[in-house]
């Protein structure tokens, strides 16, 4: 099971993903983001895939290097970082990052968002996915 990390910065939903994915702190994933030129202030976090890609890549993680769009729950692979709430400001596209996980018979989404009371969630009807970078994991 991944073990939820909830972010510490209103921005830092991309570098709390990385942590759970990566099974380490929010503050270890923040160090190395910064060692690789990414904080949660800049933009690019959370409007472009390059930087949560190089940071996940950093932690031995396989990353998909293309997005492929959101058509239904039971079609993402089993471990998935997906864009939800995506909108456009200033004509440039913005999402705020969650993972997804299938295993053991179960699929949850994983949300850093501070004030879930409960970090892994299964309202999939509530959460409205438009794409997402396939993830494989560390064996």
């Amino acid at each position: 099971m991944i073990r939820p990390v909830v972010q510490e910065e209103q921005t830092g939903c991309g570098i709390a993903a990385a942590a759970a994915l990566a099974g380490v702190s929010y503050s270890r994933a923040e160090t190395v983001a910064a060692s690789l030129g990414i904080s949660a202030q800049d933009p690019r976090l959370w409007s472009e895939t390059a930087s949560v890609r190089r940071l996940l890549t950093q932690f031995g993680l396989r990353v998909s290097r293309v997005t492929k769009p959101f058509r239904s729950w039971t079609g993402l692979p089993d471990c998935a970082l997906l864009a939800i709430k995506w909108h456009l400001e200033q004509g440039r596209p913005f999402w705020y990052w969650v993972v997804f996980v299938r295993e053991n018979g179960r699929s949850y989404v994983v949300d850093s968002n501070p004030t879930l009371k409960a970090p892994l969630r299964t309202d999939f009807g509530r959460m409205r996915p438009v794409w997402f970078l396939s993830v494989t994991m560390k064996r």
